[in-house]
Order: structure tokens, then C-alpha cells, then sequence
């Protein structure tokens, strides 16, 4: 299973190269995360929390703005779209905008109202559960820290994890999964942190995923050619409202073949939930 889960974070390390790099490590274009502001977040003090909650989904989800649009202009009565919304809620955009473009589509004003009333609440943040797996017998990385990079804005949020550090101690949320066949036995230390990642941005978003020597970064544009050329890129795109906000980022490690007092970063995968 280990084989696979990392054959999976190689596949798609290869299929999503970084952008905005080129081969040598130079940049190619600007980098997509903006040069003012930034707030940096220990993902270690995550520790202590409760892994997010997973949902079941329900047989009816909530309406959309674009559903709303299709059942008005089919002619549904505008008593019948509202008691919809209360029945189901609504993950539309209730902002003086949205609603604007809910009235020029030929909504109701009282379907309006309902919007207002009983759509489910404007996202502020999103969970991100980051799972980390050490394949081997190791005691330190060689490059000791874990950084994500989120663009909001005119804001670059940076979390970073000190390896060493996550590995020295007992974590709460830890397990050992024995990933052994019937040639190679080996051991997968499995960490997993949970916390929440605000954003007052909605629509799409970039996250840079790289592993570096540096204690003190605090934006992309300090990271080494080598470090560029190595680092993973995703998007994703943030719902203004959502049942679930759910991210998942994981991260694996392999124990070096030659040094194998030493972890080598492997790859990452990212990927994002909304319900």
C-alpha cells in the first residue's frame, strides 16, 4: 500500500511540475504568490487538535446559485423554490453581488430572501489535514523542514514543519503501518496534523509544496534554484460557501540509499473536498 501511495505522490510529482521554473532552477515567470504581507504557522502546534470531521453526503445536497437560475426559469413557483432552500439550504452566494445576479436571472424576490436567510454560512477558512509518511529506519532529514505556501490575495500564508523535531517527540496522532511484502519487510511511520487554514479569498488558489534546509523562510522567492526545481505546485479552487472544506496534503519521505542514517523528501499530493 506504501508502494502505492508513493508511486502515486511520484506520478503526480512528475505530472505537476513546478511552475513558473525552468529546468535550470532559474525562474521562467513571476512567481503567482504576491511579494507583500505574509504570515508564517507552525503546523506542529497542530498537533493536539481533533482530525477534521468526514462527512457522509447526503442523498440531497444543497442548491446552487445555477440550480436556483434553472428551477426559476423552468417555471417552478417561487413558494415552491423556497421551501426547497429551507428543506435543503442553499451553498449560493448571498453577497449584494451574488444576489444581484440571482434577480437579473429572473429569481424572485422572495426566493431572494430565503437566499438570504438560509444559505449556508460564507467560508473563512478550510480544514487541511497533512499527512506525513517515513518509509525506513531513520533519525534525520536531510532537508529538515516541510514548507506549503497558500496565496490569499495580497497575502502569502506559509506553514512549515521542522522534521527533526516532528520525529523526536510522540505524537498524538501517529501510527506505524507495516507496509512489508514477501521480499522487502518495511516499517511506515505515519504522522498526521490537523488545522484550519484561513482565507478571505475566494475562487482559485496556488499552494507551493517544498522541502528545504532553511529554518527561516517566509516567502517562495527565498527558496535556492535547487529548491525550485524540486518544489510541487497545485490549484485549487476555494468555494465562497461550502458544506465541507476539506484539504488533504501528503507528504512522503523514504530513507536515503546511500546515507541511510537520513530521510530523502519523496514527493506530495494535494487535493481538496467541498460538499
Amino acid at each position: 500500500m506504501i508502494a502505492q501511495v508513493l508511486a502515486a505522490a511520484l506520478t503526480l510529482a512528475a505530472s505537476q511540475a513546478p511552475v513558473g521554473f525552468s529546468s535550470s532552477g532559474g525562474p521562467q515567470v513571476a512567481l503567482p504568490f504576491p511579494t507583500g504581507t505574509t504570515q508564517t504557522y507552525n503546523i506542529i502546534q497542530w498537533d493536539p487538535n481533533q482530525l477534521p470531521r468526514i462527512y457522509e453526503r447526503s442523498d440531497q445536497l444543497p442548491l446552487t446559485d445555477d440550480e436556483l437560475t434553472k428551477l426559476s426559469q423552468a417555471g417552478f413557483e417561487p413558494a415552491q423554490l423556497v421551501k426547497m432552500i429551507e428543506e435543503r439550504r442553499c451553498a449560493c452566494d448571498a453577497s449584494a453581488d451574488g444576489l444581484i445576479k440571482l434577480k437579473k436571472a429572473g429569481v424572485d424576490k422572495a426566493v431572494l430572501s430565503a437566499v438570504s436567510r438560509h444559505g449556508i454560512a460564507p467560508n473563512r477558512e478550510l480544514d487541511l489535514l497533512v499527512t506525513m509518511d517515513f518509509t525506513g529506519e531513520s533519525r534525520v532529514a536531510r532537508e529538515a523542514f516541510l514548507y506549503f505556501f497558500v496565496d490569499d490575495g495580497d497575502l502569502t500564508r506559509v506553514f512549515s514543519a521542522n522534521i527533526t523535531d516532528l520525529l523526536q517527540r510522540r505524537n498524538r496522532h501517529e501510527t506505524t503501518v507495516d507496509r512489508s511484502d514477501i521480499l522487502v519487510a518495511r516499517t511506515v511511520r505515519r504522522v498526521q496534523l490537523s488545522g484550519r487554514v484561513p482565507l478571505k479569498t475566494y475562487g482559485k488558489h496556488n499552494v507551493l509544496v517544498v522541502a528545504s534546509a532553511s529554518p527561516t523562510l517566509t516567502h517562495p522567492s527565498q527558496l535556492t534554484p535547487q529548491e525550485r526545481a524540486k518544489s510541487q505546485s497545485y490549484t485549487f479552487d476555494y468555494p465562497r460557501a461550502s458544506l465541507m472544506s476539506l484539504c488533504r496534503l501528503t507528504a512522503g519521505y523514504r530513507r536515503d540509499a546511500v546515507l541511510n542514517y537520513k530521510w530523502n523528501f519523496e514527493g506530495s499530493r494535494f487535493e481538496c473536498e467541498w460538499n
